[in-house]
C-alpha cells in the first residue's frame, strides 16, 4: 500500500513537471520567435519563412534603430521617467492606502475620499482639458508632464490594491503598537510597509511596466523629438522617414528591411527591460511574509 501510493506521487509530480514546462515553452516561444524575426532579412519575414531561428540573419533592424544619437537620449529619458514614475507611486500610494485602508469609525472622512478617488479612476476631462491643463502648467517639453500625467492614472488603482492588502492585515499587530505608544507615521513605516513588501513590489512592476511602455503622451505633449521617451521614438522612426534625406548607406539599409522585421525589434527592445527586472519582483509574489506574524 505504501509502495501505492508512492508510484502515485511521482506520476503525479511526473504530470505536473510536464504542465510547467509546456508553460514556460508557451511563455518563452513568443518571445525567442520575435528575436528571431527581428534578425531575420526582409525577404523570409515577408514570406513567412521564420520559425524558431533566424531566416537570413541579419542585424539591420537593431543598426536602424541604434544609429542615431536620439535612440540613446530618448532611452535616458525614459529611465528618468520610471525612476521618477516608482518613486512617486512609492510614496504617495502607502501615504493615501494607510488611512482609506481605516473603518469610518477611525477615520470619518473616509468613505467621501474613497468616492473621491474611485471617481478620478471611473471619469476623466478627456484629452483636450488634459492637454490644456497641462499647457497651462508650462510643462510641455518636461519630463513631469509623462511622469504626472501617467503616475495619476496608474496610482489610484494602486491605492487600490495596497488599500485592501493593509485591510486584511492582523489588526491586533497596530492595537498592540498603539498600547506601546507608537503613533500613525510609525505604524505605518516600521510595521505597514515591512509588512507590505509583496504588494509593494507588486505595485511597483506595474508602474514600472505602464511608465516604460506608454507612448501616446509622449506624442501628445513632446513637441520635439529630442524630448521623446523610447517608446514614442521608436513608434515613430519609420513614420517620420524622409527617403529625400537618407545617405546611399541608409537608403540601402532601409530597403533590406520590412515593417515585421523592424517591429520586431522594437518589441524586442522594449521588453528588455521589464525582463530584467521582473526576476528581483517576482520572489516577493510567492511568499505571504504575514504568515506566523501573530500567535493566537
Amino acid at each position: 500500500m505504501v509502495y501505492e501510493k508512492s508510484a502515485r506521487s511521482k506520476i503525479f509530480d511526473i504530470v505536473l513537471l510536464v504542465v510547467l514546462i509546456s508553460i514556460s515553452i508557451t511563455c518563452i516561444l513568443p518571445l525567442w520567435y520575435t528575436l528571431s524575426l527581428s534578425l531575420s532579412s526582409k525577404s523570409a519575414a515577408a514570406a513567412g519563412a521564420v520559425a524558431l531561428w533566424p531566416v537570413g540573419f541579419n542585424l539591420n533592424s537593431y543598426v536602424q534603430l541604434l544609429q542615431e544619437g536620439q535612440f540613446f537620449k530618448s532611452f535616458w529619458i525614459s529611465i528618468q521617467r520610471v525612476v521618477l514614475g516608482v518613486a512617486l507611486n512609492f510614496i504617495v500610494v502607502p501615504l493615501m492606502a494607510y488611512p482609506l485602508s481605516k473603518t469610518t469609525k477611525d477615520f470619518k472622512m473616509r468613505n467621501v475620499f474613497m468616492w473621491s478617488v474611485l471617481f478620478t479612476m471611473l471619469f476623466n476631462g478627456g484629452l483636450i482639458p488634459l492637454y490644456l491643463t497641462i499647457k497651462n502648467l508650462g510643462l510641455m517639453n518636461s519630463i513631469w508632464a509623462l511622469v504626472l500625467v501617467g503616475g495619476a492614472q496608474t496610482i489610484v488603482f494602486n491605492i487600490i490594491l495596497t488599500m485592501n492588502f493593509f485591510r486584511n492585515l492582523p489588526s491586533v499587530l497596530e492595537e498592540a503598537a498603539l498600547v506601546d505608544g507608537a503613533g500613525p507615521w510609525y505604524i505605518l513605516y516600521k510595521l505597514y510597509i515591512p509588512l507590505s513588501v509583496p504588494v509593494l513590489a507588486t505595485v511597483t512592476l506595474f508602474s514600472i511596466v505602464y511608465h516604460w511602455n506608454e507612448f501616446l503622451y509622449g506624442l501628445i505633449f513632446m513637441t520635439r523629438e529630442e524630448f521623446y521617451p523610447l517608446q514614442t521614438y521608436i513608434q515613430q522612426l519609420t513614420v517620420a522617414v524622409d527617403p529625400s534625406s537618407m545617405t546611399e548607406d541608409q537608403y540601402k539599409r532601409m530597403s533590406e528591411l520590412s515593417n515585421r522585421t523592424l517591429d520586431a525589434a522594437k518589441l524586442f527592445i522594449a521588453m528588455l527591460p521589464v525582463l530584467a527586472v521582473y526576476p528581483f519582483l517576482q520572489r516577493f509574489f510567492i511568499h505571504g511574509i504575514t504568515l506566523g506574524s501573530v500567535k493566537e
